[in-house]
This record gives structure tokens, sequence and C-alpha cells, in this order.
């Protein structure tokens, strides 16, 4: 459930900018009433982007307010999240400028790697045995570094893919468009995450104790 509530403020994104077009008059100049910054103009495909950039940040914040109401504790990585999505979102919604919200995915995920190669310089465990250690019993130290720095790798990677498939960032000039960018963020970027996690798991099945030879034991 969880994972699915990470998710949806990245969904609504793409609905939003997908079905800009079809979504009714009044309800673009009601959003335009709430929120005058935003001077959306009906039938302007342009204008996508920053409706769904608005929907993004509120849902996303919303989200970290029920969360911190609710069960009464917000972990780190949405914060980051949130504070990213707000500066570079805002950035965009202010200056109407898309190059700030195509930043953003590089943005979070180089910062997520930056926080679990930290994690692996200071303290006494990586980020991501504190994040599996109690549900995967593995007692060897080296697995859990090696899979933490296989971690900052894939944010890595993952922030280069997002800069080479925005169009106004696009540093090799692929001239990628807009919407192409779009399907990248849920669908390119969320293949990568999947793949990466079962390759994890895999990696993780060749160090867990196996339980049958133990009970036969």
């Amino acid at each position: 459930m969880k994972q699915l509530l990470d998710f949806f403020p990245l969904l609504l994104f793409f609905i939003l900018y997908k079905f800009y077009l079809d979504l009714p008059d009044e309800l673009i100049l009601s959003i335009n009433a709430w929120a005058p910054m935003m001077e959306l103009t009906p039938g302007e495909p342009g204008d996508a982007i920053y409706l769904a950039t608005l929907a993004a940040i509120v849902v996303t914040l919303l989200q970290v307010c029920a969360a911190a109401i609710i069960v009464r504790k917000v972990e780190k990585m949405p914060l980051i999240t949130l504070a990213l999505l707000i500066i570079f979102g805002g950035a965009t919604l202010a200056l109407k400028d898309p190059l700030f919200i195509q930043w953003k995915p590089t943005a979070i995920n180089w910062m997520f790697a930056l926080v679990f190669l930290g994690s692996q310089l200071i303290g006494d465990k990586p980020l991501i045995q504190r994040m599996m250690g109690h549900a995967i019993e593995i007692e060897e130290a080296r697995v859990w570094q090696q899979l933490n720095l296989a971690w900052v790798g894939f944010f890595v990677v993952a922030g280069i893919a997002n800069l080479l498939v925005a169009p106004a960032i696009d540093p090799l000039g692929f001239e990628f468009s807009e919407d192409t960018w779009v399907d990248f963020k849920l669908f390119g970027l969320m293949g990568m995450t999947i793949v990466f996690v079962i390759a994890q798991a895999f990696y993780l099945a060749r160090y867990m104790p196996n339980t049958d030879e133990e009970e036969a034991g």
C-alpha cells in the first residue's frame, strides 16, 4: 500500500499531462481562480506540464502531512523528495519554464545516491541494511556494503538517463519530445527500478541462509 501511495503523485502527473486537452474549460478556469499565478489557458498543450507539476506538489505535500498526522513519523526519503519537488517544481511554475521540473528526477536520484554513499562512510551500517536488515537475515557486512554501492550506482545512472531524455536539457542533442520525457519519467524510470530490484533479489538470495538445510541438520 505504501508503495502505491508513493507512486500516486507520479501517476497523477502523467494523467494530467496526457489528458490536459480533454479537461473541461470550466475546470481550468477554476484552477486559475484558486491559483492565479498558474494562468492556464484551456486547450493550450504547453500548459499541461504546469498543471501536472502543481498537482504533483500538492499531492506529495498532502501525503507527507498525512503521514505526520496519522503515523506521527515521516521518513527522510519522502521529505527529500518533497523538498526537491517544491524547489524545482516551484521554479517551473514561477518562471514558466519546464527546464526545472525536468531536472527534478535527476536531482532526486543524485541526492539519494549521496545519501546512500554517505551512510556507507558514516555510521556502523549502510542505509540499505538499515532499511532491509530487519526483514532479511544476512550477517556478512560485505554483502550489504556491495548492495548499498549498487544502489548508489543505480541512482547515478537513473539521473543520467533522465538528463539524456529531458528535452529542455538534452546534453547530447537527442531531441526527444516533452511527451517522450513524460512517458520515460513514468515507465522508463519505473522499469529500470523494477529490473534492478529483481536483480537485487537474486543477489541477496545467494547469501540468505538455507532454512531447509538448517532444519535437516
